[in-house]
């Protein structure tokens, strides 16, 4: 049998992201409180996981790990996650030269 990882992703006081990890579903319904299961995801991988009170999830977070995450982690990555991604602009030089990549890195 698979083992899974259920991967739990908070926010600190400081503002740095906490990750847990849960070897069993045992284990992680021991610290949190199941409200339900997911029953309609389209991943069927999915299906069938704990939904747990206060947390967003169950989501696919690798092959072997289920990740859940606080309304304020969810949002924040959400955000982050749907910024337009910076393209390569290419700048043409005269007829013979080599033209140059030019590439914006943005990291936040």
């Amino acid at each position: 049998m698979k083992r899974h990882i259920y991967r739990v992703v908070t926010k600190g006081p400081d503002g740095t992201y906490r990750i847990r990890d849960y070897m069993t579903e045992e284990e992680v319904l021991r610290w949190h409180v199941q409200v339900g299961v997911d029953d309609c995801s389209t991943d069927m991988s999915v299906r069938g996981r704990p939904i747990l009170k206060g947390l967003i999830g169950p989501m696919p977070d690798t092959e072997a790990a289920f990740r859940y995450e606080s309304p304020e982690v969810f949002e924040q990555l959400t955000k982050i996650w749907s910024e337009p991604k910076h393209r390569r602009r290419v700048r043409r030089k005269k007829t013979g030269e080599v033209a140059v990549l030019e590439r914006e890195d943005v990291l936040t």
